[in-house]
């Protein structure tokens, strides 16, 4: 059997007949069922967390949070407030702009975590900083600052929080924080999400810590990377999202065909002015 197709270009005065067999149209139709089911498979890699049930709901206790650690060239803003407002003047000489608060004292810079792990503060001399959180070194300077200022309260952020993210992601770059608590979710939130080319099985998180350098991997894929101690980011940390091989066959298939259009534009230009 012989299907018989015929159409007519008017403008260019070219007809043309394309013969199709039974067997050719099976073959369409046999490559048509290859890409949906292709296109299926395309999109099981799409979603997060997948192996988290879509019919039941479910609660789980939050066990790998921990608190954000002070650690070397950390830039901390450290406010300090007591009935006396002079006297505590004389503590906020170095401040830099705290979120949530409000003061009237120059900002210059905030106080730089040293090589030693220490800061130097006024009167108090120097602390070592580096491994405590945030919340012990105001227990800490607070305590301290009793035998100066009556009633004194101490405020302390780390100013330069930063996490970056890079990769196949919509608004890739350098992001600061204000909070001390941030996880990877978070993180591509302000990174626009990651494209639909992204490997999800693939994140790679590089951190510095204790004097190291940390690689790993991980896969949004599984609600096992929520539960991972690499789920909350820490200041300095860089993701990267390896872009899939999708990625590349598209564009260098978008490439080819406009290649190949071109060319045959200018053939047919020839073909036609003669």
């Amino acid at each position: 059997m012989i299907l018989l197709i015929s159409t007519f270009a008017p403008n260019l005065n070219i007809g043309f007949t394309v013969m199709l067999s039974v067997k050719n149209i099976k073959f369409l139709y046999y490559l048509l069922a290859i890409f949906l089911f292709s296109s299926c498979l395309r999109y099981k890699r799409v979603p997060y967390y997948k192996d988290i049930s879509q019919k039941v709901d479910s609660v789980a206790a939050i066990s790998n949070y921990k608190p954000m650690l002070i650690q070397k060239n950390d830039l901390l803003g450290i406010y300090v407030s007591s009935l006396s407002q002079e006297a505590s003047a004389l503590f906020n000489y170095n401040l830099m702009g705290i979120p949530g608060v409000t003061t009237s004292t120059s900002p210059v810079t905030g106080f730089l975590v040293n090589d030693a792990g220490e800061i130097q503060l006024p009167f108090l001399g120097k602390l070592r900083v580096e491994g405590m959180s945030t919340a012990n070194l105001q227990d800490s300077i607070q305590k301290q600052l009793g035998a100066f200022l009556k009633e004194p309260v101490v405020n302390v952020r780390v100013l330069n929080f930063k996490i970056t993210v890079l990769g196949d992601v919509m608004r890739p770059g350098q992001f600061n924080i204000q909070s001390e608590r941030i996880n990877i979710n978070d993180a591509l939130s302000l990174a626009g999400d990651m494209n639909i080319t992204a490997r999800r099985d693939n994140i790679l998180l590089i951190r510095e810590e204790a004097g190291q350098r940390k690689y790993v991997r991980l896969d949004i894929n599984t609600k096992e990377l929520i539960n991972s101690p690499y789920y909350y980011l820490h200041s300095n940390d860089v993701l990267y999202i390896q872009p899939g091989k999708v990625k590349y066959d598209v564009e260098g298939n978008t490439y080819r065909n406009l290649s190949l259009l071109l060319s045959t534009i200018s053939v047919m230009s020839v073909i036609l002015l003669r």
